[in-house]
């Protein structure tokens, strides 16, 4: 179980590349950590909480993705970066910033991270002879090529063979705090993806290449010690974190520090970042959090197939708190998924329509049939330290939600074995019907996390003395 004791919190997720907007798969871990930011605001207070989302805008890949668009590269990531925005406004994500690497702040805290790295005798100049693929923005060994010597992630893309100039970081210096980090609880989790990392700390850290010459990739950030390099993306990108983090107060030991990411990420957010972290003596995330892929009827989502789906799409046929319950109880929050429109119809029509809606539709019309007064009471405050709500320590939201459904079934369940409508005394009927509001008066503050429009739109109905019948919250999809 991970500690929670810290009075203030920071939530981030990777940014995204801006070459194309953003598309399902990346959208889980922007709910994921909506949710967990949304909770986290519920238990210490709007004000002790930061939700950090953006985009990472320079390198090759973005650089690229504007010539083909023929508009400069500032032109193409200030579109995309503004698409991206939208897809997150389509599920209701509530970040607090969303930062983009061409901010000038972070161009400027970058640049002095940097310094502060080559002051410390951390990075010094070098050759790199080796592999390379654009499509991550990273180097790569030989055993991360399949047998056809491609990329396990960009298999259309062809692997570069490099031999260039540049500055490195001394990342194999860091080996025994790295593996001291990892063995700390908590660290990085899910247990599977912790063991990945420590497999990898054992087959030894080689120092790593954190400029590229501006010959070879222009779109960057200037290295502050050679004005013909630039800071290689992946180490400007991390420090997005720290900009905004440290500006508004969430990078000091009162901070617990969490970044949610999927599992193409997690060698860099475990293992580099905090390295950089290190050299430059600042504090250490609390955890890396490492959640799995999602693909699309059984096939990886990517533009080549042709089945890329936007968030807004889904939205639009489903609502957003529809597409938010689905992929936060049926999302890769440890290994990877297959979801589907049928599967998300099936899900939507028999936890939302039949049982949610029905419930709240049930308990409203019964107690406004019944002419009684239902005064709101603090006995319907939740208790979010509470055995149903445990597994958020683990940020295991779909057992979150496997438990708020259950006690939804208990309240149905309640329902039919009392049938309230055959009741004819009166304090019995109060007595029956009391326990069923009160429940649901829980439950709608408990899913304020996961389906927060929803939530609100339960609250305002039964949190009223005299409850009546309201619209339908999820119409059946046929």
């Amino acid at each position: 179980m991970t500690v929670n004791n810290r009075p203030k919190t920071l939530i981030t997720t990777a940014i995204d590349y801006t070459n194309d907007v953003i598309h399902i798969g990346h959208a889980y871990q922007k709910i994921l950590a909506d949710c967990l930011a949304r909770y986290e605001r519920l238990r210490k207070g709007e004000d002790n909480v930061y939700f950090l989302t953006g985009t990472d805008e320079y390198g090759t890949t973005n650089e690229k993705a504007a010539i083909r668009n023929e508009v400069t590269p500032a032109e193409h990531v200030e579109e995309i970066s503004q698409l991206d925005k939208e897809q997150l406004s389509a599920l209701n994500i509530s970040y607090d910033r969303f930062i983009r690497t061409t901010d000038e702040d972070h161009i400027r805290t970058a640049q002095e991270f940097f310094q502060k790295a080559v002051d410390n005798g951390d990075i010094y100049k070098g050759i790199y002879v080796g592999l390379y693929c654009e499509g991550c923005e990273a180097y790569k060994t030989l055993s991360e090529l399949n047998e056809s010597g491609q990329c396990l992630l960009h298999q259309t893309r062809q692997i570069q063979k490099l031999e260039e100039e540049n500055y490195f970081f001394r990342w194999s210096k860091y080996t025994d705090f790295l593996w001291d980090l990892l063995n700390k609880p908590g660290f990085v989790l899910p247990e599977g993806k912790r063991k990945e990392m420590l497999a990898f700390v054992e087959q030894g850290i080689s120092d790593i290449p954190v400029t590229r010459p501006k010959y070879k990739v222009s779109w960057g950030i200037d290295a502050p010690n050679d004005p013909d390099h630039v800071i290689y993306v992946w180490f400007d990108a991390l420090i997005n974190y720290y900009t905004a983090g440290v500006q508004n107060g969430f990078w000091d030991e009162d901070t617990r520090i969490v970044h949610i990411l999927g599992k193409d990420n997690a060698r860099w957010h475990a293992l580099l970042w905090p390295a950089m972290l290190k050299s430059v003596g600042l504090r250490i995330p609390d955890t890396v959090y490492v959640h799995g892929f999602i693909n699309l009827n059984g096939e990886k989502i990517s533009k080549s197939r042709g089945n890329v789906i936007l968030p807004s799409d889904l939205v639009e046929k489903f609502g957003a708190d529809a597409v938010r319950y689905y992929f936060l109880k049926h999302g890769p929050i440890s290994e990877d998924v297959n979801v589907s429109e049928n599967r998300l119809k099936e899900v939507y029509n028999a936890d939302l329509a039949n049982g949610l809606g029905n419930t709240v539709a049930r308990i409203a019309k019964l107690a406004e049939r019944s002419g009684l007064s239902f005064p709101v009471t603090e006995n319907d405050v939740v208790g979010w330290g509470e055995e149903w709500a445990k597994p958020f320590t683990e940020f295991r939201v779909d057992l979150v939600l496997h438990n708020i459904w259950s006690e939804l079934a208990d309240l149905n369940k309640h329902i039919n074995e009392n049938e309230p409508w055959k009741i004819t005394g009166k304090d019995k009927l109060q007595e029956v019907l009391d326990y069923e509001v009160n429940g649901l008066r829980k439950i709608s503050n408990k899913i304020i996390p996961f389906i927060p429009n929803s939530a609100k739109a339960i609250s305002e109905q039964v949190n009223v003395s005299m409850i009546k019948s309201g619209s339908v919250l999820f119409p059946r999809i046929d």
